[in-house]
Parts: C-alpha cells; sequence; structure tokens
C-alpha cells in the first residue's frame, strides 16, 4: 500500500530513501527543496524543452515491482502536452513484445526520462499512465504528418511530480542532422569566403588606369 504522501517530492523520497538521506547526510538539503516544492504541473519551459525533444526513456514495473526501461524516439513534438498535468504519444508498432503495455495494466505507475545531450540537461517525471487502444480520433491527432511509422495506440501520462538535474557526468551530444546543417552552412560560409577573397584578387591584379 501506497503511504500517504505530504509533499510531491515523495513520489521519490519515501521513508526508505529519507532515511539513507539522514544517514548519508543530505536528508536537511533536501527537506528544504521538498518544501519549496517539486513541480506537478507543466509550465512554460518544461512545455517548450519536451516540444523539442526527439527521444526519450520511458519506465514502467510489472505488479511485483520488476521494472522495465524501454526507448521512446520520433520527431520533435512526438511527446504532446494535452493540458497542465498530461502528456500523450502515439505508441508505434515495433517488436511486439507488449512488456510495457502488460505492466502498465496491472501497475499504472511509469516514469519519463527526458535527456537533452547537447545542452546536457535532464528533466524527470513521475506519474500514472495507460493504454488507450481503440480512439482513433486521439491516435491521428498525435501522429506528426510525414512520419513513417504504424502507430498503433496512444499512452496517456498523468504528471504526478518532475524535477531537473544538474548537467554534472552528462556528456555532451548532437544529434547526426544537426551537425549536418552546422557543416553545411560552415561550408556555405567558407564557399562565400572563398568567392569574395577571389573577387578581391581579381580587382588587385587590374592594372590601374592613369591619368
Amino acid at each position: 500500500m501506497t503511504a500517504a504522501q505530504t509533499y510531491a517530492s515523495d513520489v521519490a523520497f519515501t521513508p526508505a530513501v529519507k532515511s539513507i538521506q539522514t544517514r548519508k547526510g543530505s536528508r536537511e538539503g533536501y527537506a528544504h527543496s521538498e518544501q519549496r516544492g517539486w513541480r506537478t504541473e507543466i509550465d512554460e519551459n518544461l512545455a517548450a524543452f519536451l516540444a523539442d525533444a526527439n527521444s526519450f526513456y520511458f519506465a514502467t514495473a510489472s505488479a511485483d515491482g520488476q521494472p522495465y526501461i524501454q526507448h521512446r524516439g520520433g520527431p520533435k513534438g512526438f511527446l504532446k502536452v494535452l493540458d497542465r498535468q498530461t502528456l500523450a504519444f502515439t505508441d508505434y508498432a515495433g517488436n511486439r513484445q507488449y512488456i510495457t503495455q502488460g505492466n502498465l495494466s496491472e501497475n499504472p505507475k511509469a516514469y519519463i526520462f527526458v535527456m537533452d545531450y547537447a545542452h546536457r540537461r535532464r528533466v524527470k517525471i513521475w506519474g500514472e499512465a495507460r493504454v488507450v487502444e481503440d480512439d482513433g480520433a486521439l491516435t491521428t491527432s498525435l501522429m506528426l504528418k510525414g512520419y513513417r511509422a504504424r502507430p498503433e495506440q496512444v499512452i496517456l501520462f498523468k504528471i504526478a511530480a518532475w524535477d531537473t538535474n544538474c548537467p554534472q557526468h552528462i556528456p555532451q551530444k548532437f544529434d547526426a542532422p544537426d551537425v549536418a546543417a552546422a557543416l553545411a552552412a560552415r561550408d556555405q560560409r567558407i564557399a562565400e569566403l572563398e568567392a569574395e577573397v577571389a573577387a578581391l584578387k581579381g580587382k588587385a591584379s587590374l592594372p590601374s588606369s592613369e591619368s
């Protein structure tokens, strides 16, 4: 049975966690942060962060607590904000193991972990999720045009709490399309500068007119 929660952060800071924090000396600091409160609603900053995400990790657990983490990816904007406490995404057809769906059928608790390697940022989101299989209108509204994937169902995620982490130990990585675009812009600028240099050299080599 889930213990009553006083603070939003209690979703993660269970009595067992707080006991260890006390033993290792970090409880006082986290006690101050939990009184300030973890966020329980989507604000503008989180909405913008999620709109730019093309990848995240989705964690569930079976009824007996066996954890499972699966990657979810798609075009930027595929993880959508429906309201201040609800996220949704299209669950594309894949390897047909259905571990996530099986877990959610007996344990709705879930977790979303979003990494932004380029800017070394991460967001942790706790909540509950459910699978919606037979809502064609909802599936269509969440499916991004032009993306070649077969939608199988929708997962709705109700936020209980969310928080951010410091950038410590996050390796900086960039998506291949972003790198390709940056290199293309660089090459174009180099070509423009080379053309300018050639034009200037051409003018310098012309004989000067005599008065």
